[in-house]
């Protein structure tokens, strides 16, 4: 248990944005979705405050998925360049989307002891997600998370396009978080994203034509 997160995903939830006062907030732990024969995982930081803590789907309603599901629409793994609340029609074909923290953290920044308590329910997507070979790591703190996980010691300094090579065949590959930091200043560009998802599919043998239909992915539930 987070008490810090728990009380600022609550606050969140009834306070709102202006704009959305009139939606319905999901205001919980945000779980990840999306294909489950994934072979690619792309693994975020956590839920943004009106983003996936109001729409209760990860990277859903936010200008970082804006960002994200263009970037896997034109690399296959998505069937839509949008993806605005859990029933808008996304699927998402060999793919998997997840934050390393579930809960919507203050300022965007949750602590290391959080990640840690959030870790065991990374553990159990990766458990069922047999399939998956490449892991993005969308900035720093996924990229420790990951690291952390999988073991991997020494640690190469993250960077934008660095490539792990894992035991068991597995390969992590960085990218710059799509936030509006990065995206805004030009430190991460869409060709620079689509590069990481290009290399992504390709390490994992996934087809970037999208030829192949994809399965529907799981709604979550709402309040």
């Amino acid at each position: 248990m987070c008490p810090r997160l728990v009380e600022w995903r609550e606050q969140v939830a009834i306070e709102k944005r202006a704009s959305y006062r009139d939606q319905t907030y999901w205001g919980k732990p945000v779980p990840g979705f999306g294909d489950p024969a994934a072979k690619v995982l792309v693994l975020g930081l956590a839920p943004a405050a009106h983003g996936a803590n109001r729409t209760g789907r990860v990277f859903t309603g936010d200008r970082s998925g804006d960002w994200l599901f263009r970037a896997m629409h034109r690399a296959g793994l998505a069937n839509q360049p949008t993806s605005v609340s859990v029933d808008d029609g996304l699927t998402l074909r060999e793919a998997w989307v997840a934050a390393a923290v579930k809960c919507a953290p203050p300022d965007n920044k949750p602590l290391p002891e959080e990640r840690d308590a959030c870790r065991p329910l990374l553990q159990r997507e990766l458990a069922l997600l047999a399939n998956v070979s490449v892991i993005v790591c969308l900035g720093g703190f996924a990229y420790e998370a990951a690291c952390s996980e999988f073991g991997v010691r020494p640690r190469p300094k993250f960077g934008h396009g660095v490539e792990v090579p894992m035991a068991g065949g597995r390969t992590l590959v960085c990218s710059y978080h799509p936030s509006q930091q990065n995206t805004f200043t030009g430190r991460l560009t869409e060709p620079m994203l689509d590069s990481v998802f290009t290399r992504a599919c390709e390490i994992a043998g996934v087809s970037a034509s999208g030829s192949s239909r994809g399965r529907r992915s799981p709604r979550t539930p709402r309040p």
